[in-house]
This record gives structure tokens, C-alpha cells and sequence, in this order.
């Protein structure tokens, strides 16, 4: 956002210096970037005189001149057309840089006669893009500074040029206005007042406009304008010209030159029409698709089905909010103009600028927000301009919609400036920072103006002060500490079970990834997600339109692309969020591992093997360990469609599910472009329960100084009986007693069914019995392996091995 220093004062009273309001705009987030002084480049250069002028004897376009200068008479060769005797010119002398053709001019010999410095023209100075001759001012003494005689005949030429930097936050700062309040709120000087004046309507406009009922809701809420007669499109007057050439802008035509003041003066970007271009009234519409539109910028762009566009009876006119079509637009022959103003859906627009490619400066405002609320006083304001400047007669205004109702309010506690801030700020002087920034106070309720879209709460209130009265004041100062007693712990239950989950999997020897939380529509509906509700009304990119449901489809992508770069085996996860509706609330805390390729490296020993389902669920029972989680939970076959339906499992505690572990659905490795082997396990920390006693400290270690005893059991089972079954059945057998239950050994196959039977296999399970007040009798011992024999029995139908 660039504007002059003039510029600025017309919207403040101050007698701050460039430098003082370069750094109250950086203290107040509006952060300078360059200030561009013209004056400087065009200190060396002075004023002088052609005394003589002559045709050059070896060129027709040539012209030797006897130029009067305040180092005397000097002899120049000029190949401008109006190079003739008595005129004063601006001379540029042998040693001095020239910022237009980027020289730096010395003594030389053009076509065999030597010429000491050049006359310049304004391109060649930067002042304007004229180059058909040399400058020729009405005025000026020999020896003269140029840059003294533009600060006192065109002080716009040597007007210091700001350049701020825009957050996305701060749409009103898009205005030269917004940026004269806020320096006006730091107290360097007063806003005036804008004076808006009604222009009375002389006709009915006889260009109606229609809002399709589809689009008033978000698209188009608000739409106005009004037909302007008998103007003449004729050039700007210098002042207007001098500006925009300032910040970068090509002087077009006065009634183009109004509208991009207009958008940079009080950030209302606004369009002309061509009236008689116009065929009928205009609609704004959603396209229908297929529709051709010839652009301002001279490309012709294909319209997609529901982009926003206002149409006459022949066709799309302009694309709504972006860009104004060419066959309406106004050129010097424009004698009726239709003016409009409106204010349109920022989503809408942004949306329709990245479909189309196109960047313009009215996107730039509506996709970030303009004032709602201004739209019909700035199609006053312009009115009367393009009246001041071009002439005619304006009809009455035709409109269509209503201004969208911004209103709302924050409670504002001066005391939350202290807690958030540390600043310690009257409540007087609070409340006048507001005010002095629009804002309008009702008690201790706050209304935000309808030019600040960023204020959404109490906090942001707090910003405004702290900000306005300037973070540099802001001492550092030691938190207080608590005298007597242990402090309170800081981090939340959950925080401290996420952080001891992302610890735990890192010491198991995986790399932590951090994935975006969007992914494309057909991953998220890969892995149960790609619902209306996550999708993204205004997304970075293609690949990124939804929320994710799962953490695994970003691992995944991660280990395609690494695999891809030849990096063969990968330990990668994540602990993050992930979602199932775009509302506060609907999402969940989720680690994830992901385990790609071989054990370990290629070595003499072969102890290098594919990482298999045991692997995962290794290690996602050491982090469900690890936060907590009980060593009793059971393991069911409920899987989702991105398992592999006979080599995963998930564990829970009934119907509540804390984990999934297994292998990957060999589809999935297929459609996102990874070579298996590819195991994963998912963990649902929320879901884990929390100890009913909660304390501050570790539970007390618990130890028995009595022997333990082992006892191996060897049972013959049906093939399709899980080993888990078997190990539940003997944990419970006694719970007071057996420690663990643990397999050993598992004889399946051809040749045990050789032995034991056709579909049987065996299973050697290894029970820990630990005493906890006397050591254990035989007889003891005997009872507790009956009751195991027993147990599993009855769960499985299986029979100890003869």
C-alpha cells in the first residue's frame, strides 16, 4: 500500500515529519517498507538555458546546442524535437547519475561531436512516462536547483513516497484514510472529517439493476449505482495524475483515474460502464458455465459454473468484485457512464480470483473486506467527483439488497489490558483509543466499526489499545513468586499425556512429522472423511480442501515422497488433531506411527526382515503403557476400510476404542504410490481413561520380596482361535495371584496338524504367579494351574497338549 505524504494530510492535520510517521505506522503493525523521497534523486540536476541551437552536421535528428548553464557555456547534442534556443531545460551534467535510463553521464562524442551532459525529459526523471521532448519549463533562473523549482511549482513531483506493509487482518488500512486514523488514535495529529453530501438525482436512471435472489444471501448482499450523463472523458487534472503516477499507477482517463483513487483514498474500489455499451439492465448472476468474458487486461477468460458476474441482456459485462469486462468499458468517445458500487462476499471473490488467475486491485480489498456500510456514500463521493471533473447530470440511485448488518459487541475490561498484556493503561485513555478508532462505546460494551471485519472478541479489543499505545513501552518485569507452598501444576492432564505420547514414540526410534491439517478430498475420503463439513470454503490450494479425518494419510504421503528419493526404510509419526466436522469441538487428539520397509539394514547375519503387524502393535502398546492405559484391554477385528482386514486389530476397553494397529490395505499403498511392507498403529488419547485418584505425584512402587513362580502350558486349539483369547482367560483365572501371561510358542501348520489333528495348532502359553503376603505351597500352585486348564478351556475349547 503505497501513498503520498500530501496524500496522507488530506485526510490529517499534522506537522509530524516523514521520519516521526514512518515509525508510528511500523509501532502500530502497519509496518513500513520503504520510503522513497524523490527529492534526493533529483537534487543533483539544475536549471538551464539554450542559447543556440543548430543542426548537427552528420545527423538529420540532431540538433548541437550552446546551452547557458552555472558553470558557463556548455556545447550538448539533443535529439529532442523541441530542442531549440531560449527555452529553459534541466540540465544533466558529466558525473551525474540519471534514474530513468540508469547512467551515469560523462563527457562524449555523439556522430564526431562532443557534448557535455544531456537535457532531460520527465521519463528520463521518473516524473511521468512523456518522452517526446525535453522538459520546458515556463519559469526558473540558470543555476536553480530543478528539485527547488518542482517543491514550489509542482510540490506533487518531490512528495515523499510511503510504502506499508498490509496484514491480512487489516483491510481498512488498504485506504489512505485507514492509515490517517490510526495515526490519528497515536495522537500525531487529528482526522478531519469527511464531508459526504448526497447528489441529487435529476432523471430516472434508465439502467436498472437485479440481484439473483441465490446470491443476495453471501454472494452480492448489496448492490448500487446510478447513470451519469454528458460527461466528457478527458484527461485528469495534474493533482490526480500526480498521485497515482506516484504510487505506481498509469494515468488512464479521468472517469478510470477517479475510480483507482477512490479505491487507494478510502479503499471503495468502484467500476464504470459504458452506458451505451450497455445493453438493458444488469443482473448479477451466477454463471452459468462455459461463458466467454474479454477482460480489462485484454485476455479472455472462461467462465465455470457459479462464479459471480453481472450481466446486460447480451452477456457477462463484468466478472463481480475482480475485474471490469472491455466491451463496457469507457474510453474517450464515453459520453454516458453507468457508475456502480457494491459491496461483495470476500470468500466469493477469492475464490473466483485463484480459479481465473487473475490479480487485481479491487480482489486484493473485496477477498480481505471492505466496509459494507460505505457503499452508497462512496458512489456519492464519486458521483460528485466524476461531476467536478468530467461534467454531466446525474440520475437518481438504483440499488438492489440491503447492507449487511455487522453489528456486535465485546465486553471491555480494562483490567484484561494488565493480564494479557502487562501494560498498565487507564481506563480513560482505553476508552478514548477506541473512540479515536471508530469504535463506539456503550457502558462496558464495545462496537466495532463497520470497517474493522478483525475485531471478533474481547482480546481484540485489548490489541487495539496495546497497540495504539505502543508495545515499545512495555517493561519487562519477573513473574511473582509464590512465597509459601508448591505451586499448582501449569499444564492441563491432556497436554501432559500429549507430550509424554510424542516423547515415548520418539524413543522407540521414530522421526516426528508435522502434516498439514488439510488434504485432498479423494485421501480424506480414503480414510472415512471428505464430508461437506470439512471442506474448505476457500482453500490454499487443490490439494488441500479438507480437513483431515486421519493423521495416517499425511504419514503416508510423507513416506511416498521420501521413498521416491530413495530412502527405503521409515519410522515416521505425528500427534495432532484430526476432524470430524468443521464446528468447535468435533475433532480428536491422535497419535500415529507409521513403519515402512525392513527392521534393520542389509547385513552377513540375516537378521534383517519387513516390518510386520507385531511391530506395530509393539509399539503402540508401549505408548498406551506409557499414558496410562490399562494392561488389560481387548483386541477385536473392527476395522476401518484402510486395514488390512486379516493383519490388524484395535484395541479397547469394551466398546470404547483406544487403538488400531496392522498393516496398511495394500489398495491404500497403491493409490497413494508407497511399496510396502507398511504397518501403522493409531491412538485416540482422549479416549484413554483417566486415574479416578488424581495426585501430583507418581503413585508409590509397589514390590514383593517373595519368590515368583513360572508355569508353561501347552494347549491344543482350533487353528482359527486367537492366542489373545487364551491369554485373557488364563490372566483371569486369578487376579490376585498370576502377574502375567505371556506366548511362547505358537506349532501351527502341516506337520502339527500331522500330530495333533486336521485344523488344530498348538499354543504354549508362559503364566507368572507372584505372592504378595507368603510364599506359595505346592498344593497352592496346583490349584491355581487347574484353574487355568479350566479357564482356557472353557473360553476356547482347548485341551492341555498330551
Amino acid at each position: 500500500m503505497k501513498f503520498t505524504l500530501s496524500w496522507l494530510k488530506d485526510h490529517l492535520e499534522t506537522d509530524a515529519s516523514v521520519e516521526e510517521i514512518a515509525a508510528a505506522l511500523t509501532d502500530l503493525g502497519l509496518e513500513v517498507e520503504e520510503v522513497v523521497n524523490p527529492a534526493a534523486k533529483l537534487a543533483p540536476f539544475t536549471l538551464a538555458r539554450v542559447v543556440h541551437a543548430e543542426q548537427h552536421p552528420d545527423a538529420d535528428k540532431l540538433r548541437v546546442c550552446r546551452v547557458e548553464t552555472d558553470e558557463g557555456e556548455k556545447q550538448i547534442v539533443c535529439g529532442a524535437p523541441n530542442a531549440r534556443a531560449g527555452i529553459t531545460v534541466v540540465l544533466c551534467k558529466p558525473g551525474d547519475y540519471v534514474p530513468g535510463i540508469d547512467v551515469t553521464l560523462g563527457v562524449g562524442k555523439i556522430r564526431g561531436v562532443e557534448s557535455h551532459g544531456m537535457m532531460a525529459s520527465e521519463r528520463e526523471l521518473e516524473l511521468s512516462d512523456e518522452h517526446d521532448g525535453i522538459i520546458e519549463l515556463p519559469s526558473g533562473k540558470v543555476g536553480d536547483r530543478f528539485v527547488d523549482w518542482l517543491a514550489e511549482n509542482r510540490p506533487d513531483a518531490v512528495d515523499p513516497v510511503i510504502d506499508i506493509a498490509i496484514t491480512p487482518n487489516r483491510p481498512d488500512a488498504l485506504g489512505v484514510r485507514g492509515v490517517a486514523r490510526d495515526l490519528a488514535a497515536r495522537g500525531l495529529g487529528r482526522l478531519k472529517p469527511l464531508e459526504i453530501t448526497p447528489v441529487p438525482g435529476g432523471f430516472d436512471s434508465p439502467i436498472k439493476v437485479q440481484i439473483d435472489d441465490s446470491l443476495k444471501q453471501k454472494g452480492c448482499p448489496y448492490f448500487t449505482g446510478r447513470l451519469i450523463r454528458g460527461v466528457t472523458n478527458g484527461e485528469s487534472p495534474d493533482w490526480l495524475k500526480a498521485r497515482l503516477t506516484a504510487i505506481g499507477l498509469r494515468p488512464i482517463s479521468a472517469l478510470v483515474d477517479i475510480t483507482n483513487f477512490f479505491t487507494y483514498d478510502l479503499n471503495r474500489p468502484l467500476h464504470v460502464f459504458d452506458a451505451g455499451k450497455v445493453k438493458g439492465d444488469l443482473r448479477i448472476v451466477p454463471a452459468r458455465g462455459g461463458e466467454e468474458f474479454l477482460a480489462l487486461d485484454g485476455k479472455t477468460y472462461t467462465l465455470r459454473a457459479g462464479q459471480m458476474v453481472i450481466c446486460d441482456d447480451a452477456g457477462p459485462e463484468s466478472l463481480a468484485g475482480v475485474m471490469g469486462g472491455e466491451l463496457s468499458g469507457c474510453t474517450e468517445d464515453t459520453t454516458d457512464v453507468f457508475l456502480e458500487s457494491a459491496y461483495w462476499d470476500p470468500i466469493t471473490i477469492a475464490a473466483t480470483g485463484r480459479a481465473l488467475k487473475i490479480n487485481s486491485d479491487a480482489r486484493y480489498r473485496f477477498e480481505r473486506g471492505v466496509d459494507p456500510d460505505f457503499t452508497l456514500p462512496g458512489l456519492e463521493l464519486a458521483t460528485q467527483m466524476v461531476l467536478d471533473l468530467c461534467g454531466g447530470e446525474a440520475s437518481a440511485v438504483v440499488s438492489d439488497g440491503a447492507v449487511p448488518d455487522t453489528g456486535r459487541a465485546y465486553r471491555l475490561d480494562p483490567a484484561r489490558v494488565q493480564r494479557l498484556v502487562g501494560m498498565e493503561i487507564p481506563e480513560a485513555t482505553q476508552r478514548a483509543t477506541l473512540e479515536s478508532l471508530g469504535f463506539t462505546l456503550d457502558g462496558d460494551m464495545a462496537h466495532p466499526p463497520s470497517w474493522r471485519p478483525d475485531v471478533l472478541g474481547e482480546a481484540d479489543l485489548v490489541e487495539e489499545v496495546a497497540r495504539v499505545a505502543s508495545l515499545t513501552k512495555l517493561e519487562g518485569k519477573p513473574l511473582a513468586r509464590e512465597t509459601v507452598g508448591v505451586p499448582g501444576p501449569i499444564l492441563m492432564p491432556m497436554q501432559v499425556r500429549e507430550r509424554i505420547a510424542r516423547r515415548q514414540i520418539a524413543a522407540l526410534g521414530y522421526n516426528e512429522c508435522v502434516t498439514y491439517s488439510f488434504i485432498d478430498a479423494g485421501a480424506a475420503a480414503m480414510f472415512g472423511g471428505g464430508a461437506e463439513a470439512t471442506r474448505l470454503e476457500n482453500p490454499i490450494s487443490s490439494e488441500m480442501t479438507h480437513l483431515r479425518p486421519d493423521l495416517l494419510p499425511g504419514l503416508l504421503q510423507a513416506a511416498a515422497r521420501n521413498q521416491a528419493r530413495g530412502q527405503g526404510e521409515m519410522a515416521l509419526f505425528e500427534v495432532g488433531p484430526v476432524f470430524h466436522g468443521g464446528e468447535p469441538g468435533e475433532q480428536r487428539l491422535q497419535a500415529a506411527g507409521l513403519l515402512v520397509g525392513a527392521t534393520a539394514a542389509r547385513d552377513p547375519w540375516a537378521s534383517r526382515r519387513g516390518v510386520d503387524v507385531f511391530d506395530a502393535k509393539a509399539d503402540a502398546e508401549a505408548v498406551l503403557a506409557a499414558v496410562g492405559a490399562p494392561a488389560r484391554m481387548q483386541i477385536s477385528r473392527k476395522l476401518d476400510g484402510w486395514w488390512h482386514p486379516g493383519r490388524a486389530g484395535v484395541m479397547g476397553l469394551g466398546p470404547n476404542r483406544l487403538a488400531v494397529f496392522g498393516e496398511i490395505h495394500p489398495r491404500v499403498l497403491r493409490d497413494l504410490g508407497l511399496k510396502g511392507p507398511a504397518v501403522a498403529f493409531s491412538i485416540w488419547l482422549e479416549n484413554v481413561p483417566f486415574p479416578k485418584t488424581k495426585t501430583p505425584t507418581r503413585p508409590a512402587l509397589v514390590l514383593s520380596d517373595l519368590q515368583a513362580v513360572e508355569r508353561d502350558f501347552a494347549f491344543v486349539v482350533d487353528a482359527g482361535v486367537e492366542a489373545s483369547v487364551l491369554v485373557n482367560a488364563a490372566q483371569g483365572a486369578d487376579k490376585a495371584l498370576i502377574e502375567r501371561v505371556s506366548v511362547f510358542d505358537v506349532f501351527a501348520g502341516e506337520k502339527a496338524e500331522a500330530q495333533m489333528g486336521a485344523g488344530k495348532k498348538s499354543v504354549a502359553l508362559a503364566v507368572r504367579l507372584q505372592p504378595r503376603a507368603t510364599t506359595l505351597t505346592d498344593k497352592e500352585i496346583e490349584a491355581v494351574c487347574a484353574k487355568v486348564v479350566e479357564k482356557v478351556g472353557k473360553a476356547s475349547g482347548a485341551v492341555l497338549r498330551g
